[in-house]
């Protein structure tokens, strides 16, 4: 199946999904050595933590790669969600592979009381020191390419960056609690401590998990575009000098960079049904051109002052009558 044109953020955000899948990979097979080298159930949990992201990562490339199929007749708006699904099967796999994994550790270390030994711990904390600066230059990568594409709020619309970001950032603060624990066992002797660090990062990947799945979540069960774009699209319409009033505007995001916007719009009266389709053709071409990932653009238009006749007819307990030049829904693709 042909796919769409991959835009330069899409490029960059690949760039960044394989840096952060080639580091954890790298980091995977060394923490696992070190933990079973080590006995250290802070280092086995942080192993897993960077198995979890490996998967994930693969599945942000498939979102990419997915996400960028035209649309067809059996999905009209396009495959854009395709990356707000992935990204939740991301959270799923944080969740089960990363955060169940540590507490299990956690509390295996807890209940095998002080038998650990301390034999490879030196290779373990040098294992996590070399995760520590790996995971740091990953997570600077996706930061910057954050900046790139306007800062944190616009950066965050793209589910699969948003992801990279949390997972580096959540490694970065794992390794560290892992190293905590690791030195703090070693100097007092106390499993204890190394058990609370694997909790501890099992704690932390629970609660990302459960961030990044509430937001895929609440994208692909339909999500409105933000505050701002929405505020600049009910801007831009009532300002135009043929609109009466906006009834009301309602927008979806159909992907990172792809909305849905519908609006019910009351024109002024005297326009004829020609003066009514330019009219919406302009309107539609000025909300694009000012909201380029408003691509999915639908009007319905209707005569102010049939409107405000049938509204006051339905107020008298009548029932209207056609409107004559009636309400005329227009909708338009990539808002031409």
């Amino acid at each position: 199946m042909s796919h769409k044109p991959s835009t330069p953020s899409d490029r960059r955000t690949r760039v960044t999904v394989l840096v952060a899948l080639a580091a954890n990979l790298v980091i995977a097979v060394a923490k696992a050595v070190g933990g079973l080298i080590a006995g250290s159930p802070a280092l086995l949990s942080e192993a897993a933590h960077s198995v979890a992201d490996s998967l994930n990562e693969v599945f942000l490339l498939a979102a990419l790669r997915r996400s960028r199929r035209p649309a067809d007749s059996r999905h009209p708006f396009g495959y854009g969600k395709e990356r707000f699904f992935w990204s939740l099967l991301a959270a799923v796999g944080i969740f089960v592979m990363g955060g169940c994994f540590s507490f299990y550790q956690g509390f295996d270390a807890l209940s095998s009381g002080s038998t650990e030994t301390h034999d490879g711990y030196v290779v373990g904390l040098v294992v996590l020191v070399v995760a520590l600066f790996a995971e740091g230059a990953s997570l600077l990568r996706a930061l910057h390419q954050v900046r790139q594409q306007g800062g944190l709020a616009a950066g965050a619309r793209d589910p699969a960056l948003r992801t990279v970001v949390a997972e580096d950032g959540t490694a970065v603060l794992g390794v560290t609690l892992a190293i905590a624990g690791m030195a703090l066992h070693m100097v007092t002797g106390r499993i204890v401590w190394e058990a609370s660090a694997s909790l501890g990062i099992g704690a932390l990947l629970v609660y990302v998990a459960f961030r990044l799945g509430r937001d895929a979540r609440d994208q692909l069960i339909g999500q409105a575009a933000d505050v701002e774009s929405s505020s600049r699209i009910r801007a831009l319409l009532e300002a135009q000098p043929e609109i009466d009033s906006v009834e009301s505007l309602l927008t979806m995001q159909l992907g990172p960079d792809s909305t849905l916007v519908a609006a019910r719009v009351d024109l002024v009266p005297g326009l004829d049904s020609e003066e009514v389709e330019l009219v919406a053709v302009r309107i539609k071409r000025s909300v694009a051109h000012t909201i380029p990932e408003a691509d999915q653009i639908f009007l319905d238009v209707t005569d102010a002052a049939i409107a405000r006749r049938a509204a006051r007819a339905e107020q008298a307990g009548s029932r209207p009558g056609a409107h004559a030049g009636g309400p005329a829904a227009t909708g338009e693709r990539g808002g031409a």
